[in-house]
């Protein structure tokens, strides 16, 4: 039985997809195809190479990507993430699908035509970039003369690009949503918004997958909080190791 796994956007919070692997691989759950969008398509990338959840942790946790990061002085965003493509050349030397261990597909939105695309092939450190590329953010990522944004605009859960490619397919889901106090501030009211159009979009796809693994305790966290990697990596592990027994029982009912 082939298992796929998808790793949905969220920011720093997508650190607990390396968290929910090391605990499917102790369960003895091998992962034969990767789906990312954003922070799954990094997480994704990195375990597709061959790195282990904590190298992959390690690495994310010393490379500072945030001082890769430079000044866009345009008026389509704050920061251009292409500064950091060398940074990701010391992990992806090939910088190649077909150089992965694992195939991996990563999903971003053709601002020009409107569409998602799904990455699976050629170069590879652009187009997850390019994946990443949050909208206010970071100004729009030039790939083959197009513009891109980040995959999450349209499909924060890529469930689609597996299917008929594997028989098992496991969501890691980063961005649960819990409501809170009410909205205070002008960004509160973007943050929240953003997150009910991205949410209702993505729990249509939540039925596609055999499991879907969405930690509760992630919505303590800030999209940016990677500082507390470590913290973030911890609550994937526990949670899918919470689950081990539901996963079991699903993984022999499709056999």
């Amino acid at each position: 039985m082939k298992v796929g796994l998808v790793l949905s956007g969220g920011g720093a919070r997508g650190i607990a997809h390396l968290g929910v692997i090391k605990a499917l691989q102790e369960q003895g759950i091998q992962i034969d195809r990767i789906a990312g969008t954003s922070a799954g398509a990094i997480a994704g990338a990195l375990f597709a190479n061959g790195y282990s959840p904590d190298e992959a942790l390690k690495i994310v946790e010393t490379s500072s990507f945030f001082r890769h990061l430079r000044p866009a002085w345009s008026r389509m965003g704050l920061l251009r993430i292409d500064t950091a493509i060398e940074l990701y050349r010391k992990y992806l030397p090939h910088d190649s699908f077909e150089g992965l261990k694992i195939p991996l597909h990563v999903a971003a939105v053709d601002l020009n035509e409107g569409d998602l695309e799904i990455f699976e092939q050629g170069e590879l450190i652009r187009p997850v970039l390019a994946s990443c590329c949050l909208p206010g953010i970071f100004e729009p990522f030039y790939l083959n003369r197009r513009q891109y944004v980040d995959g999450g605009v349209l499909n924060n859960l890529p469930v689609e690009a597996l299917e008929n490619k594997v028989d098992f397919i496991i969501g890691s889901h980063c961005n649960p949503f819990q409501l809170r106090k009410p909205i205070s501030s002008m960004r509160g009211v973007i943050e929240r918004s953003l997150i009910l159009g991205i949410q209702s979009k993505t729990k249509d796809r939540f039925a596609k997958c055999n499991v879907l693994i969405e930690p509760p305790e992630l919505a303590n966290f800030d999209v940016f909080d990677i500082r507390r990697a470590r913290e973030i990596f911890r609550v994937g592990y526990q949670y899918t190791h919470r689950l081990e027994v539901r996963l079991a029982k699903a993984s022999e009912a499709e056999v």
